[in-house]
């Protein structure tokens, strides 16, 4: 028989030991209370200490506030070898510029070529491997600096060299044979090289073009001249070579950045200042106008050489309202803004990565999500514009990046993940549309005007496809804020509301048409007529045609079931409410 000792405990209090607090476990659980309120506090002697204050869950530096946004997952994806464009001769010139021109039709890229100045246009479907003798865009004199496109006309392209002059040249459909030499028009006017152009964003036939002469030109080009040698507007306020240029949405108010450092608003018509910033601690180099928020996004450097962006409001550049620090290299950062979805992409000359942000209105007005990340350098950057994506693969953002090492142009797509295969109405608003919405004559005479809208949905067409009478005007400009995607179920209830726009818009056509369209909606197809369409006649119209019947179908589906989702929630509130009224 083992007899128990007087250090060991009763068998009795065995099973609740551990429950059963003892002086030497308080006092080891009081000593690690105060080592932890010693540490907090910075402190190291055995002083009464006091409590520590209770912080808010927005003052805990350490739980981190995530923000609830649709592209907080977007995603970059570079194309495949094959989809790329290989060994184009990309130039090697070292001004700042993008040195590439994107459209749903054509890649326009600047090369080096002996003798004067060139420029490639590639159709967008000829990827792989470039032929050495591919035909090239040449007639200036000097290298080449800066192509745009036109926004309203996929088959003009706008070019200036260090020969002082502008070019508009006319790209023809069918593929070049040889090099084109012969341009549409030319604008003689600077004294020194060129190193900017721009088109205005809403009036047609308006382009801007920036010099070394420190002077900012504006070019009517509606007029039969071959050679235009007097702008319509000189705006000679800059002290320096301009860097940047950026226009609000409606082209009323242009931002400039200049060799002094300083950002200056300006308005085009009149060439007066209305805004400049006389800021030292940002220096910047590329100003953006952020869509409809009346702000301006700079990117530059700070006084300590870091490469820096501010967001700065565009009434008021006396203060930036916010800086942010990126890093220590030496590129310009390039600032592309997408006012659909309110994000931001920072693309560093000499970098290989592609950082992104959301913009909102209220504080932090810039929220990083990510950055798309490649050991690849990009020498310029081009941009697809809205109308040239790919909207089945939820791609938001297009870009395409001058690889000299390799010769190459890469594109790089920014995708939304989404499962469903349908599309997505939430992340393609109402774009800006391929027309523009007033003359060159309106808006030299002082109109301004919102871009004409469109959406993205396959099959869909402009709000405002022809340019309508002074007396339909007003009308125009109340439907150009409306989506087709919103103007279907409209239809479909056939409220009093779209009776009226619908007739409206059917006054050229006979009233019989008419009448079918607004009685039997299902022969609506994306917004197209089906019997008033013409069959099929390639392989091409037929898959087309095919594409656009499922993705209708997938859509009405999708609408079915949401629909059969309402009526069982209905359902279960009326159960609800008669089991309520019964128990009384």
């Amino acid at each position: 028989m083992i007899e128990s000792g007087g250090s060991d405990p009763p068998t009795e209090h065995l099973e609740g030991a551990a429950s059963v607090p003892t002086r030497s476990n308080l006092k080891r659980k009081n000593q690690k209370k105060n080592l932890r309120f010693q540490m907090w506090n910075g402190s190291g002697n055995n002083r009464l200490l006091p409590s520590p204050p209770i912080l808010k869950p927005n003052q805990m530096s350490w739980h981190p506030q995530y923000r609830s946004s649709k592209f907080r997952h977007v995603y970059g994806k570079p194309a495949s070898k094959e989809n790329c464009y290989d060994s184009v001769p990309i130039t090697r010139s070292v001004h700042d510029n993008h040195f590439c021109a994107v459209n749903p039709h054509f890649i326009a890229v600047v090369t080096e070529c002996a003798g004067g100045g060139a420029f490639l246009v590639i159709p967008l479907h000829q990827t792989g491997k470039l032929d050495p003798h591919y035909p090239k865009v040449c007639g200036h004199r000097g290298n080449v600096l800066d192509i745009k496109w036109n926004p309203f006309n996929d088959f003009e392209i706008a070019s200036c060299s260090e020969d002082a002059t502008i070019k508009i040249w006319n790209i023809p459909k069918q593929l070049l044979a040889r090099n084109l030499t012969t341009y549409r028009k030319e604008l003689v006017g600077h004294a020194r090289r060129v190193g900017l152009v721009e088109w205005h964003p809403t009036a047609a036939n308006i382009l801007f073009s920036a010099g070394y002469d420190y002077k900012v030109m504006v070019w009517n080009l509606d007029t039969k001249e071959s050679v235009v040698a007097s702008p319509v507007k000189t705006i000679a306020c800059h002290q320096d070579v301009i860097l940047s240029m950026s226009f609000n949405t409606n082209g009323s108010l242009l931002a400039t950045t200049c060799k002094d450092r300083k950002i200056r608003v300006v308005d085009p018509r009149l060439g007066t200042v209305l805004q400049e910033a006389s800021y030292k601690g940002h220096r910047a180099n590329k100003v953006l106008f952020l869509g409809n928020l009346k702000k301006l996004l700079s990117t530059g450097t700070s006084r300590w050489n870091n490469r820096q962006m501010a967001l700065w409001d565009q009434d008021n550049l006396s203060v930036p309202l916010t800086e942010e620090d990126l890093d220590g290299s030496s590129g310009v950062l390039f600032p592309f803004y997408d006012s659909d979805t309110s994000m931001l992409y920072i693309v560093g000359k000499g970098d290989g990565n592609i950082r992104y942000y959301e913009v909102s209105v209220e504080k932090p007005y810039l929220s990083y999500l990510t950055e798309f990340r490649s050991y690849n350098p990009q020498k310029g950057i081009g941009i697809m514009p809205k109308r040239g994506l790919d909207v089945s693969s939820c791609e938001i953002f297009r870009f395409y990046k001058l690889i000299t090492t390799k010769s190459l142009i890469e594109p790089v797509s920014m995708i939304v993940p989404r499962r469903s295969e349908s599309y997505q109405e939430d992340i393609y608003p109402p774009t800006a549309a391929a027309q523009p919405s007033l003359t060159a004559h309106e808006w030299l005479s002082g109109i301004n005007r919102e871009p004409i809208m469109m959406s993205l949905r396959p099959g869909s067409e402009p709000l405002e496809p022809q340019p309508l009478s002074p007396e339909k005007k007003p009308f125009s400009n109340s439907m150009a804020q409306v989506s087709p995607g919103l103007l279907e179920p409209m239809a479909q209830l056939a409220t009093n509301d779209d009776r009226t726009p619908r007739s409206l818009l059917g006054e050229k056509t006979p009233k019989w048409t008419t009448e079918r369209r607004l009685e039997e909606k299902s022969w609506l197809s994306n917004g197209t007529d089906i019997f008033e369409c013409p069959p099929p006649k390639t392989e091409n119209e037929l898959l087309h045609m095919f594409y656009r019947q499922q993705e209708e179908i997938r859509r009405l589906r999708e609408l079915l079931m949401q629909r059969e989702v309402q009526t069982k929630q209905l359902e279960l509130e009326i159960k609800n409410l008669r089991m309520g009224l019964g128990q009384f």
